[in-house]
């Protein structure tokens, strides 16, 4: 079959699975450039019309439904004699290979697939259709995380008689007793079977084990299915009573739909996220490598345990003992019945006393309360399919409110709130965000932070921004908030701003300190006590400050200083060296007035203080020598002496 073109459209790739009735094959859609899986039914049962009845009874049942939950179907068809179904392919496991490897699932595992399961199945039943053969086998666990029923093949139309016809259909280890003993099943032994399968996840194992299936039947005729923490201890109260209430015997006593069941098991886990103190986390499913197992029928009325089963039904108890006489047999008969008789009048108060009790308890008592559903933070149109889903009607007109948390347009909470129990028919209004409600802003640059910190009190005030600024330290230099974006915004520009909205302050640290003048270390030190940090970036000759001292300071980076900011600081090397120059020559004014615009004192040789006059002809004398010579070095001030020859 490998290799194929069916219906000059299907490319088969390779097989997936193989069933009683069918094989499953990986095959491509060469019309619409897909993966689909094929089903193809076996060669031996083409010509069986019951068999290809219910091949085409697949197609139709699940081509009702649209639902995530569910493996949709694409197309039916045949090909030569070979009957085939087009089916999403999912890759991944099954239920029944994830339970041969982990063998036992936790309470969160276990609900997270019951959910997913009843959530498809509600849909099935919602659309009039029982699926008849649920079992691990049948619950896809895609890699992708999505969880889906298949194989519809045994489905039928849900009504109050839905019989299996000759023989029972179906796993044996999740029949139900009413298709076990009568082959009647309706969505309740769809419950049932649910039922067990939870039992089997929370145990790994299933609650009836015979060599023989009518050794099975017999116990799901008879036998109480017992709670699953007497094999599992860690198995909580509620998923006991969840078992018991799904598994009953009658099922009248069962949830009358996989609705009821999946509204029960939300409020578990609802009831279990507050026991713990936080809530379930939805569990990630690993494939394992694993097998699966194949429908079985019962053939009915074929064996001694049929039999047994049903005069099981119409025992009312041993015989204690034979009399000796017709009299005294006639008596202990009589007694017997009279006994027989009270028993069963108090067994009617009982059941009628019951019946009126859970009639009250689902309808107008606790049971037929619903949790309204958290919709919170949706866009009303998704919370209003949440709460449809759910069962609840959704009033036409929306009611709105401010909200400093919840972005416009999306649900802000319901009335009647989340999570409180109310009857279905109650109807649920969505009250939709319109955003944080805009409040004027008051002007606060120039305040001290305090005063500004209480205008401001009915925003979101985060921590400060600090810088250093000629204005006193504690002044508010400015005031900023984000726009939708996440972009700041100048609010002592913006007469509106939303409540309860992030409000930053800037606030002046008061001016940089000034150390110039000062020690390269004492300056250093300076700056580091307002968190600042000063590093030598150079130095230059200075006049006025003396030498090892800083000659001035600036911010490396540009813009404000803040906290953190390093300043680079200029060292000065004190007075710059001067070389004499070579004034030889010069007349004595000359030279002295050269000497002196350098910075120098000058001498002479004929005179004892620096007032000596000239005569005018003296003046224009010639210099013969200094002292210190020409190209030498000395600093601004010093005294160099001058020699001249009087002709």
């Amino acid at each position: 079959m490998i290799g194929r073109l069916i219906d000059d459209r299907y490319q088969v790739r390779s097989r997936i699975a193989r069933g009683g009735m069918a094989t499953v094959y990986l095959a491509t859609d060469l019309r619409l450039e897909r993966r689909v899986a094929i089903k193809i039914m076996h060669g031996h049962l083409a010509d069986d019309a019951s068999f290809k009845e219910r091949f085409i009874q697949e197609a139709r049942s699940a081509a009702r439904l649209a639902h995530p939950n569910v493996v949709n179907v694409f197309d039916q068809g045949q090909d030569d004699e070979s009957a085939y179904l087009v089916m999403e392919y999912l890759p991944g496991i099954t239920l029944r290979e994830l339970l041969q490897d982990h063998k036992v699932l936790t309470s969160e595992q276990a609900m997270d697939i019951l959910e997913a399961v009843l959530a498809g199945l509600a849909a099935a039943h919602r659309a009039g259709i029982v699926h008849r053969d649920l079992k691990p086998e049948n619950v896809l666990l895609a890699d992708d995380g999505r969880i889906k029923i298949g194989d519809f093949g045994l489905a039928r139309a849900a009504t109050a008689n839905t019989a299996t016809g000759a023989a029972l259909l179906g796993t044996i280890a999740y029949l139900s007793p009413e298709l076990v003993t009568r082959g009647i099943a309706d969505t309740r032994s769809d419950i049932y079977a649910l039922g067990i399968m939870l039992y089997e996840m929370l145990t790994g194992e299933q609650p009836y084990k015979g060599e023989q299936p009518m050794q099975i039947a017999y116990q799901h005729a008879n036998d109480t299915v017992p709670t699953p923490s007497t094999a599992n201890p860690d198995v909580p109260a509620e998923l006991d009573e969840l078992v018991l209430w799904a598994t009953a015997k009658d099922p009248e006593h069962r949830p009358r739909d996989a609705r009821a069941l999946l509204d029960q098991l939300i409020d578990v886990q609802r009831s279990l996220a507050g026991t713990t103190g936080a809530p379930f986390a939805k569990t990630m499913i690993l494939p394992p490598a694993g097998a699966a197992a194949a429908t079985s029928v019962i053939p009915r009325g074929a064996t001694d345990e049929t039999q047994v089963l049903q005069k099981a039904r119409h025992r009312t108890g041993p015989i204690v003992g034979e009399p000796e006489d017709n009299a005294e047999r006639l008596a202990t008969v009589a007694g017997r019945r009279r006994r027989r008789g009270v028993v069963l009048f108090v067994l009617l108060i009982v059941l009628a006393l019951a019946a009126g009790g859970v009639g009250w308890w689902f309808n107008a008592g606790p049971g037929g309360l619903v949790a309204v559903p958290d919709v919170a933070g949706q866009d009303p149109a998704a919370a209003s399919s949440v709460l449809g889903e759910a069962g609840f009607t959704v009033a036409e007109q929306n009611a709105t409110d401010f909200s400093p948390t919840v972005p416009s347009g999306q649900v802000l909470r319901t009335d009647p709130e989340a999570a409180s129990r109310v009857q279905r028919d109650v109807p649920v209004t969505l009250v939709v965000s319109q955003g944080p409600q805009q409040l004027d802003v008051p002007a606060v640059v120039g305040q001290s932070e305090s005063d500004a910190r209480a205008a401001l009190s009915a925003f979101s005030l985060q921590d400060d921004a600090r810088q250093f600024d000629d204005a006193a330290a504690g002044t508010v230099l400015g005031v900023t908030g984000v726009d939708g974006a996440g972009a700041a915004v100048d609010l002592s520009a913006t007469p509106q701003y939303g409540e309860q909205q992030p409000v930053t302050l800037t606030v002046s640290l008061g001016p940089v300190p000034d150390v110039t003048g000062q020690p390269l270390a004492e300056a250093q030190a300076a700056l580091q006590a307002v968190e600042l940090t000063g590093v030598q970036s150079g130095s230059e000759f200075s006049d006025t400050v003396a030498s090892g001292s800083v000659l001035s300071s600036t911010a490396q980076a540009e813009g404000p200083v803040v906290p953190g900011a390093t300043l680079d600081l200029v060292v000065s090397k004190g007075p710059a060296p001067i070389t004499l120059p070579d004034v030889r020559g010069q007349t004595i004014d000359a030279a002295t007035a050269q000497l002196r615009g350098l910075g120098l004192k000058v001498s002479y040789d004929r005179c004892t203080n620096f007032t000596c006059a000239f005569y005018d002809w003296e003046a224009s004398l010639p210099v013969t020598a200094t002292d210190p010579g020409e190209g030498a070095t000395v600093l601004r001030g010093a005294t160099i002496a001058l020699s001249y020859r009087v002709e």
